[in-house]
Formats: structure tokens, C-alpha cells, sequence
């Protein structure tokens, strides 16, 4: 993991929470950064066939941090979590860059098949607290998924995705009610 990686990674910290007093302190005390930065190491581990050291990282870093992101997963860059506790990504999860999740999101599967079971989620990316996204579906760029919401099918690109289970929303209809920011 290269150092300016870290860096991209505390600035993009700093620019998704208002919190952010300095980067020392993110750097620190972020733990859902600790979460991703030992999933790069976990995930490098397990592309190189050491799945059972990378397992027990990726358990370590569960135990540590309260993220559990499993060392299949496929994480792009500026990836954050905001609050990570209770985040679950399953192993064929894809994740692509600017993607922002917030605490108790899964990205799980629905099948015990050993094939692709886990959301693949575009660049760009929002989901919103408790949002559970199931199967291998996909979430295209800029798509957004509201609070709590159930996401069984895949949400076109900058749409969003509210309820249990979820529906889309027009793009236009949210945006005219404020709705996007009020369900995420």
C-alpha cells in the first residue's frame, strides 16, 4: 500500500466527514479507514493464493474495527465508510471508486453457489444507512440507495432506490422534493 494512497485515502476522509478535524487525527482514529487499508493488504494476500492468512486478517481487522470486508472483494479507490460498524461485503462484491457507504450496509449474496453472488456497485456510489443490497446485481454510476432499503434488482445509473423492497425513484421527481437527501 502505497503511501500516497494513504493520502488519498485521509483526504478523501476529510472531504466525506464534516468531522474531520486534521489528518492526523483521521489517519489515527478512522477505523472504517484501518478496515479498508487491511483489506488492501488482505486482498493482495488472497490474489496470490493465501486465502488462509488472508481470511484470518480479514477476521482480525472484523475484530478491530467492526468492518467486515471479505478478502475476495474487489475494493476501487476513495472508497468510504462513514461510521462502518455492522458493514458486511461479501466475497464477489465489486466496489468501484468514489463509493460511499454508510454504517450497517451489506453488500451480500444470495446463493451458496461458488459463483458471482454479491452486488457489483459503480463508480460514484451512495448508499445509506441499514441498506441491505442482495445477488449479483449491479449498481450503476452515481446510483444511490436510501436508508434501510432492500435492493433485490439492479438500479440504472444515477438513479435511486428507496423501500423494502426497494423501487426507483424518477430522477427528476427526487430531486424536485428534496427526497434524495431526506432517505439517505
Amino acid at each position: 500500500m502505497s503511501l500516497l494512497r494513504i493520502r488519498e485515502d485521509i483526504a478523501n476522509a476529510r472531504r466525506h466527514d464534516p468531522a474531520a478535524r486534521g489528518s492526523l487525527g483521521v489517519f489515527l482514529t478512522y477505523s472504517t479507514l484501518h478496515a479498508v487499508w487491511g483489506h488492501r493488504w488482505n486482498h493482495w494476500l488472497w490474489q496470490r493464493g493465501m486465502s488462509a492468512l488472508a481470511r484470518a486478517g480479514s477476521q482480525w481487522t472484523r475484530f478491530l474495527t467492526g468492518v467486515e470486508i471479505h478478502p475476495g472483494a474487489a475494493i476501487g479507490r476513495r472508497f468510504f465508510i462513514d461510521h462502518g460498524m455492522g458493514v458486511v461485503i461479501g466475497e464477489t462484491a465489486e466496489v468501484g471508486d468514489d463509493v460511499m457507504l454508510y454504517h450497517g450496509v451489506t453488500l451480500g449474496g444470495t446463493s451458496m453457489e461458488q459463483k458471482k453472488r454479491h452486488p457489483t456497485l459503480g463508480n460514484g456510489v451512495l448508499v445509506g444507512a441499514g441498506a441491505k443490497i442482495l445477488g449479483p446485481i449491479t449498481l450503476g454510476d452515481g446510483a444511490k440507495v436510501g436508508a434501510n432499503a432492500v435492493v433485490l434488482k439492479d438500479v440504472p445509473a444515477e438513479h435511486t432506490a428507496v423501500g423494502i423492497p426497494a423501487k426507483l425513484l424518477e430522477p427528476s421527481s427526487a430531486a424536485d422534493v428534496g427526497l434524495i437527501e431526506y432517505v439517505i
